[in-house]
């Protein structure tokens, strides 16, 4: 943090005229509205209905996890009765206590934020946790709190293919963001707010996948995170930071800092003479199903209290709670490590990407990048390109079946990608996301999306011959015309 610079965190009015007219009629849980005056001393609670924990089978539970620090090492985890009795009951809206506490912490030393007030007795920055299963569950849910139908939201493209239907679901139009190997364009982001129609409703929210983002694969630069959230707070907007694949970079230089810990940093109010650090406008999503286990379904959501709340009170409408008993494994398991074995089994995580990254990459020039790539076979010149992703489990090539003297009358940027994948990729046996599933507008593109977090070597190399028949089968097909 600069220390140089005061924090000042937006008011929770600030975020009324972000709200929906939903999130506004949302009210507290009647019961679930009272639980924390269960928790002073002395009071005889006879305001939930709770089921007594000694009727439960449940008498304890172990498990086994990995030694971040020592290769082929386990340790055993044992929760007693006692600690095992919360995970077993109902509890707090927002998460369990001990897994928010613990990750509340995390936050901070993160991204450098500071929960509470400052040592220097400066206010506190405004923001807290809420817990979710998984991250797509609070976007979902933070997308309800936010948008109205009709209203306008800005969204990176190509962008992650679960989103769409989320925002089409709220009737909102998606404005699309061009992005490139950097990240959001921000120099088309200013353009489109520039030129935005007078006397329309302006973007309440921007949608972006900063870290190894799907599909793409790109992390936006420093740079341009930089210049993005100048514009967010010119043009008064909310930046909705999904990042579940934070823990997943694995790029040479170092790890960019993430939005949520840019607002400490980078200052605003030049123009005054008293420039100040204003936070507030960044609602981050985690998720531990990339670093920990997806089927745990825990993500969670860091931000403004004035939105969070309201997150509270549709999942205690949907679904009470995340599941205890999962929150309480997750805590069990990271308390037992504590953050420095955390950070290093993420590095281990990234490590292991990093190398599943190489030889997709390794395979994908052989085969598909130019030159012989077998005795037998002809140099046919580039079949694809690609930009090599710095962090997660993607790569989002674009397949080329024109070749510079076969060029067909459709310009290779509105070929369709699907159509290939569908027909010619499945019938050889491989498959790959179209990329179109990650355009908005659904708009045709060459490109497409290739996971290749749970491939072996053999079948990454299998996968590249079966697409480099494919296309110079389409290329064929395309000469004989």
């Amino acid at each position: 943090m600069n220390g140089n610079l005061k924090i000042k965190a937006l008011p929770a009015e600030f975020y009324d005229r972000f709200l929906s007219d939903r999130a506004k009629k949302l009210q507290p849980s009647p019961i679930r509205g009272l639980y924390p005056l269960e928790k002073k001393p002395g009071v005889i609670s006879l305001l939930a209905g709770k089921p007594e924990p000694s009727t439960f089978p449940f008498t304890s539970l172990t498990f086994t996890a990995k030694d971040p620090l020592k290769e082929n090492s386990e340790s055993t985890i044992t929760i007693s009765q006692d600690q095992l009795s919360p995970g077993l009951q109902y509890s707090d809206t927002a998460g369990i206590p001990d897994l928010l506490k613990w990750i509340t912490t995390l936050q901070e030393i993160a991204h450098g934020r500071k929960h509470g007030m400052h040592a220097s007795g400066e206010g506190e920055e405004g923001w807290r946790l809420s817990i979710g299963s998984g991250s797509q569950d609070l976007i979902s849910k933070s997308a309800t709190t936010l948008i109205n139908p009709g209203d306008s939201v800005l969204v990176e493209s190509p962008v992650y293919a679960g989103i769409i239907p989320i925002f089409k679901h709220m009737d909102c139009k998606q404005i699309e963001v061009p992005t490139d190997a950097h990240g959001i364009r921000a120099s088309s982001l200013k353009e489109i707010l520039e030129n935005w129609p007078e006397g329309e409703k302006k973007p309440k929210l921007l949608y972006t996948v900063p870290y190894g983002c799907n599909p793409t694969g790109m992390t936006a630069s420093l740079e341009r995170r930089k210049e993005v959230l100048k514009l967010a707070r010119q043009y008064n907007f909310i930046i909705l930071e999904d990042d579940p694949y934070y823990y997943l970079y694995y790029g040479k230089s170092a790890r960019p800092t993430s939005y949520f810990a840019l607002e400490v940093t980078e200052p605003c109010g030049e123009e005054a003479g008293e420039p100040y650090c204003e936070v507030g406008r960044v609602l981050r999503f985690d998720s531990l199903s990339k670093i920990l286990s997806a089927g745990l379904r825990i993500g969670f959501a860091t931000g403004p209290e004035a939105i969070l709340r309201k997150v509270d009170m549709l999942t205690a409408n949907a679904n009470l709670q995340v599941s205890s008993l999962t929150q309480l494994i997750a805590f069990r398991l990271l308390d037992s490590w504590g953050y420095d074995k955390f950070f290093a089994h993420t590095k281990n995580v990234s490590a292991f990407y990093a190398q599943k990254r190489d030889i997709f990459e390794r395979e994908l020039k052989k085969w598909l990048g130019g030159g012989v790539p077998e005795e037998g076979e002809s140099d046919e010149g580039r079949l694809a390109d690609w930009v090599s992703p710095e962090a997660g489990m993607f790569f989002w090539f674009k397949l080329l079946v024109d070749t510079p003297n076969n060029s067909s009358s459709q310009d290779s940027d509105e070929q369709d990608s699907r159509t290939l994948i569908e027909t010619h990729a499945y019938a050889n046996g491989v498959l790959a996301l179209p990329g179109t599933v990650f355009l908005p507008n659904g708009s045709k593109t060459p490109y497409v999306r290739a996971s290749f977090s749970l491939l072996t070597e053999d079948q990454v190399v299998e996968a590249m011959k079966r697409l480099r028949k494919t296309v110079l089968e389409v290329r064929s097909e395309q000469a004989n015309r």
